[in-house]
């Protein structure tokens, strides 16, 4: 993993943010930011999308444990269809950033955009495999979201929100066809729109 590939001053504070749940169909896009520092001893950072959900789980532990500082924040299901998806993702980080306890003096972004805030900040394309701060923050906002969605299934039974999470598998959108939307779903994602669209004629 690269350590902080862009940043002159490596004495910095740093930060990394990351959100999950882009393209689910249901349900909130959760962001974490993450302050780690120098010597926060915590092995086996890595995209959380390419680790075990036991191994998620234990760093999910250890990062908030070790961390000098870490935040987790969201953007609504309402947000998302007001605002889109994108500025939804960008307007979760900047939450994130915000409530960190330890403020950073330079913010890496997961992905090609950036939040419109005031920080020195630099955008990583795949980031959360290369930055051990957006490594961090990916870790915390997926278990976040999947432990959330966990149970969001009892509230909303039927939907198998439990097992995909809420993005668009073959179980979801055929219980989504069979039980019609229900009010975690995003309303401006075309399947769900499309399926409200179809009730409004009837």
């Amino acid at each position: 993993m690269v350590k902080y590939p862009m940043v002159s001053n490596k004495n910095r504070i740093i930060a990394g943010t990351d959100e999950v749940g882009r393209g689910p169909l249901a349900g909130d896009v959760v962001a974490a930011a993450v302050v780690l520092g120098s010597k926060h001893g915590i092995e086996g950072l890595n995209d959380s999308k390419k680790l075990s959900e036991k191994k998620r789980e234990r760093l999910f532990e250890e990062i908030k444990g070790k961390a000098q500082s870490w935040a987790i924040a969201r953007a609504s299901v309402e947000e998302i269809d007001e605002i889109n998806i994108l500025h939804a993702s960008l307007l979760a980080m900047k939450r994130a950033v915000s409530s960190l306890d330890v403020q950073p003096e330079h913010v890496f972004v997961d992905g090609n955009r950036l939040p419109k805030w005031n920080y020195s900040s630099e955008a990583v394309v795949q980031g959360d495999g290369l930055i051990e701060e957006i490594s961090a923050a990916s870790i915390l906002a997926k278990v976040t979201r999947d432990r959330e969605m966990e149970e969001l299934d009892a509230v909303y039974p039927g939907y198998g929100f439990a097992k995909h999470k809420g993005y668009p598998t073959r179980v979801h959108m055929d219980a989504l066809s069979l039980l019609g939307p229900c009010e975690i779903h995003r309303k401006s994602f075309a399947p769900v729109k499309v399926l409200l669209t179809q009730q409004s004629l009837f």
